[in-house]
C-alpha cells in the first residue's frame, strides 16, 4: 500500500534573473531548473510517481515532510514560526488556524494558472476559508468524502440503507472504528437526523462556543454510552487501514481513500455515501511566510494544477483533484469507484465542513479525549 494521506507560472524570467532563480515555468512548458523545494503535506498526497514528474519536467528536487492530520500540521508550523517549509498543504477550513500568527504569505496570484482549477471550487473556497483580509491565501487542490466503509460479506447493505447510525447498529457491536473528530460530525448528523440532538445537520456547533459544547456534549456522551460497538479509533490513512486490515473492524466512517483503496484490494469491502450526507472536505495549498524557496514554491504549486499532476493523485489515492480535466488521466479504476460512490443524489447532499472557529479546535478536543478516555 503507498505511504499515507488527507503548471506552471505565469511569464518568463529574464535571462540575468535566470542566473540567480530558477526558470519560471508557463502551461505546458517543460523548462529545466533548479533547487529544492520543501513541501509539508498530507503522508498519502505527494507520491513517487508524482514526485518523478515534477522533478523530471523541472530540475527542481521535492524535500518531502508529511503529516497525519491539520492539528499537526499547523502546531509544527506555528513552533517554526512560519519556517522550514515552502508549500503546504491544510484542509482549507483551517486557515483560520494560521492566518492570526501570519503563518502564510498572500499568494501572488499573477504567478498562479488560476484557469486550471474548477472555477467553482476556486469560487466556493472563498467561503471556506481561502482568503484574509481580502487577499487569497490558499487555493484548491482536491477535495473528499467521508462516508462508510464496510464489509459486505459481514454487513450486507443496500446503498440506500448506509447511514452514519449503522455504526451504532446492534449487529456493529464490537466492529465499529472511526476517527473521534469526525465521528463527532457524522453521528452528531444521524442524530438530528433522527430527532435525537437537534443541531441543524450540525452546522449548530459552529454558531458559538455554548452550542457547541451542547451539540459535541450529548453526541459524545451517545458514542460513550454506545462504546460496545467500537472496534479501533484511527487518526491516519495507515491507522484506518489497519482498523479493518488488523483490528477486526467490519465498518467504520473513513476518508473515501481507504474504502477505496481496501475495495481495490478485495471488492468485499465497500465505500458508500451515508443518507445523512458523506462529510465533505476541500484541501489545499498555500506558501508559509518563511519560505526561502519562493520560485520553487510557485512552480511546484503550478505543476499541481496540472491535470495530468491531478490524475495521477487521484488514481494513486482516489481522492478528487480540483483542477479542470483531470479526472480524465486518472484511469478506469477512479472512474469506475467514482461512479459506484456518488450519485446525482447524494452528490446534492454532501456536507461540507465549514470554517474553523478559533474555539472549535480546543472544544472539540475536549470531547474527543472524553471519548477516547471513557
Amino acid at each position: 500500500m503507498s505511504i499515507t494521506r488527507r503548471s506552471m507560472l505565469k511569464g518568463s524570467a529574464a535571462a540575468s534573473t535566470l542566473l540567480a532563480a530558477p526558470a519560471i515555468l508557463k502551461a505546458g512548458d517543460a523548462l529545466a531548473s533548479s533547487g529544492q523545494v520543501n513541501v509539508f503535506a498530507w503522508g498519502d498526497y505527494i507520491q513517487q510517481n508524482m514526485i518523478d514528474k515534477f522533478e523530471g519536467d523541472t530540475g527542481i528536487s521535492i524535500n518531502l515532510s508529511t503529516y497525519g492530520s491539520n492539528d499537526e500540521a499547523v502546531q509544527k508550523l506555528k513552533a517554526a514560526g512560519g519556517k522550514g517549509f515552502d508549500v503546504i498543504m491544510p484542509s482549507v477550513t483551517n486557515g483560520i488556524l494560521y492566518y492570526p500568527d501570519e503563518l502564510l504569505q498572500p499568494l501572488d496570484e499573477s504567478k498562479l494558472n488560476l484557469d486550471a482549477i474548477i472555477p467553482s471550487m476556486l469560487r466556493d473556497s472563498v467561503q471556506l476559508g481561502a482568503t484574509y483580509r481580502g487577499k487569497r491565501m490558499l487555493l484548491p487542490f482536491n477535495w473528499g468524502t467521508e462516508g462508510v466503509t464496510f464489509d459486505s460479506s459481514v454487513m450486507p447493505l443496500a446503498d440506500d440503507e448506509v447511514s452514519f447510525g449503522s455504526l451504532w447498529a446492534p449487529e456493529a457491536a464490537g466492529k465499529a472504528a472511526f476517527r473521534q473528530k469526525s465521528a463527532l460530525a457524522g453521528t452528531g448528523l444521524y442524530l438530528d437526523a433522527i430527532g435525537e440532538v437537534k443541531s441543524n445537520r450540525m452546522l449548530d456547533a459552529f454558531k458559538s462556543e455554548e452550542d457547541a459544547h451542547r451539540v459535541y456534549g450529548a453526541v459524545a456522551q451517545f458514542i460513550i454510552d454506545n462504546k460496545a460497538n467500537i472496534a479501533a479509533f484511527w487518526n491516519n490513512a495507515t491507522e484506518a487501514s489497519n482498523a479493518f486490515t488488523q483490528a477486526g473492524a467490519s465498518i467504520g466512517q473513513t476518508w473515501d481513500t481507504t474504502g477505496l483503496l481496501l475495495n481495490r484490494q478485495d471488492a468485499k469491502w465497500k465505500y458508500r455515501m451515508p443518507k445523512e450526507g458523506g462529510l465533505t472536505w476541500m484541501d489545499s495549498m498555500g506558501i508559509p511566510s518563511g519560505s526561502e524557496n519562493l520560485d520553487q514554491a510557485y512552480a511546484f504549486i503550478n505543476a499541481m494544477l496540472d491535470p495530468r499532476m491531478g490524475g495521477l493523485h487521484s488514481a494513486n489515492t482516489g481522492y478528487n483533484s480540483a483542477m479542470v480535466g483531470a479526472a480524465d488521466h486518472a484511469g478506469e479504476d477512479y472512474k469506475a469507484q467514482f461512479s459506484s460512490v456518488y450519485t446525482a443524489e447524494n452528490m446534492a447532499n454532501l456536507w461540507w465542513w465549514p470554517s474553523d472557529r478559533p474555539w472549535t479546535s480546543t472544544i472539540v478536543g475536549e470531547y474527543v479525549d472524553l471519548i477516547t478516555n471513557a
